[in-house]
């Protein structure tokens, strides 16, 4: 019963090859033969070109763009008019705005996913050594001035906590690897730690190994995985993102595909008429679903966008001082018992720092880690298919 369709497959396998190898053929070169075979296979002629025009349209979305100098500044001098005269600004950040930390994206050139589909693999460092880029720093600055109301980061690196964006302030709707929790205590007890606490976690295994001081239960990281959905109240805070969203005039994207935040309907304010609904801002190098409804799309790196702008705004780039960062205040020491439980590198405080060794120094930057929520979250993607 199954021959006659396995064959009818290996016809048709048959049948896009040869289709296909003919179109490579210049038209001058086509026999008579070829060209009757062509038009005799006119439905498999039009399903390749419909591929290659797929293909194509992909490989433009792809690409990575960029403004010249004098329309960059012209474009970030026109956001720059836009943010003064908003009343209630959101910021939507993605991993864009953290490459400039050495933290890969996911669809750049040389992202994660972009790597993985070309069949390469993809190493991981040991992401708490990175630091708050300076598009972290200008948008901490910008809050701190009252021009932005709040921000939604998709990213899990903790950056922007340490960039001193107050947490009211803040929505980090993937997790954050620094914050492990208890939700077995109510309301849920949060620990903020100096270490990546991801380190045996993944895709439906939350449990990072040490117990909760207070009931005993076991502690859990507040990563949600692709495919997961997260309920957290903190550090997710869907709620203040909602609220923030309902209240903005203006929405900034920074550094995102907006692939996967164009799903969440609660951020767009679709449900109104069009010019009721938030003056949307772009800074992407590359395309996103939502670049026809921008007021404005800038095509440059975050970096010098935000650096520009606050030249704009008159406002100074303000640079990240280690000794200011409030990781290390907010941060809960582990028991004795648990100082053995990661192998994770701590964030050294400034006065440690200062007293490690050159040596220690270098040894600790060429160790390369596995697993935590960025390794595992791309390591299912590497398995090899199992051969039948």
């Amino acid at each position: 019963q199954t021959a006659a369709p396995l064959e009818r497959s290996s016809d048709r396998r048959v049948c896009l090859w040869q289709v296909s190898r003919l179109l490579q053929k210049a038209e001058a070169e086509r026999t008579q033969e070829d060209r009757a075979l062509l038009q005799e296979h006119q439905d498999t002629v039009q399903e390749l070109s419909r591929r290659q025009s797929r293909r194509s349209l992909l490989k433009r979305k792809q690409e990575e763009v960029f403004d010249d100098a004098e329309n960059l500044k012209a474009k970030v001098r026109q956001m720059a008019e836009a943010l003064q005269q908003a009343k209630h600004v959101v910021i939507y950040t993605g991993a864009g705005i953290s490459t400039a930390a050495s933290i890969p994206d996911y669809r750049g050139p040389n992202g994660v996913w972009t790597q993985l589909q070309k069949g390469r693999s993809v190493s991981a460092s040991d992401l708490s050594r990175a630091e708050p880029t300076l598009t972290h720093m200008c948008i901490w600055m910008l809050h701190k001035v009252k021009m932005v109301q709040h921000v939604v980061s998709q990213n899990c690196d903790g950056l922007h906590l340490r960039s001193g964006l107050p947490r009211h302030a803040l929505s980090e709707l993937h997790g954050n690897m620094f914050i492990e929790v208890c939700d077995s205590c109510s309301p849920a007890r949060e620990f903020i730690r100096l270490f990546d606490v991801t380190e045996r976690t993944a895709l439906h295994r939350h449990g990072t190994g040490r117990l909760c001081p207070h009931c005993r239960a076991e502690l859990r990281d507040t990563i949600v995985h692709f495919g997961e959905r997260g309920t957290l109240e903190q550090p997710l805070n869907w709620k203040g993102a909602a609220e923030a969203a309902e209240q903005a005039d203006l929405i900034l994207c920074l550094g995102s595909s907006l692939k996967v935040l164009k799903k969440y309907s609660c951020l767009w304010c679709m449900n109104r008429p069009a010019n009721k609904r938030p003056k949307l801002y772009i800074v992407n190098l590359q395309w996103t679903p939502k670049d026809t409804l921008a007021t404005l799309k800038i095509h440059g790196k975050c970096d010098a966008v935000m650096g520009l702008l606050m030249e704009e705004l008159g406002l100074g780039t303000p640079v990240y001082n280690r000794s200011q960062d409030p990781i290390f205040s907010l941060a809960k020491p582990l028991s004795p018992q648990e100082q053995k439980s990661h192998t994770r590198e701590e964030i050294t405080p400034p006065a440690a720092l200062e007293d490690a060794s050159p040596d220690t120094q270098a040894q600790s930057e060429a160790t390369a880690v596995q697993g935590g929520w960025f390794g595992r979250g791309y390591a299912k993607a590497r398995r090899k298919r199992k051969t039948v």
